[in-house]
């Protein structure tokens, strides 16, 4: 989790190379939100701007935006969770991350110790 960057909205990101990333939500956010029941994944190829809901998860207590950290655009899917949107509650930083991502440029995101912190003031 050490390599791991975060967002103040509770997504994690892995950086794969120099402009390429994958996302999913904390297991914060999933432990919150409960079991998932229904994971609403953007399509490859589709276009977000920093800030814009691009993906939706819902549990058996509330449906959440997940929102993007930077302009990007969607490279790669867990088609997975299609089936098994629980893997988000089991293996959100392993078998339950949301998307693959290409950007070229993020701002505004926390080490594990920074988010660990936010967690703990909220």
């Amino acid at each position: 989790m050490d390599k791991l960057l975060f967002t103040k909205t509770h997504e994690w990101l892995s950086q794969i190379d120099e402009e390429h990333y994958t996302l999913g939500i904390t297991d914060h956010a999933q432990e919150l939100l409960g079991d998932m029941v229904y994971i609403e994944l953007p399509v490859v190829g589709d276009i977000f701007s920093a800030g814009d809901e691009f993906c939706v998860v819902e549990s058996v207590k509330a449906a959440s935006g997940v929102y993007a950290p930077c302009d990007l655009e969607v490279t790669g899917l867990n088609s997975a969770l299609e089936s098994e949107p629980e893997l988000v509650n089991s293996s959100c930083y392993d078998d339950g991350w949301l998307v693959k991502f290409k950007c070229k440029k993020i701002d505004g995101l926390l080490n594990a110790d920074q988010y660990q912190q936010l967690v703990e003031s909220e």
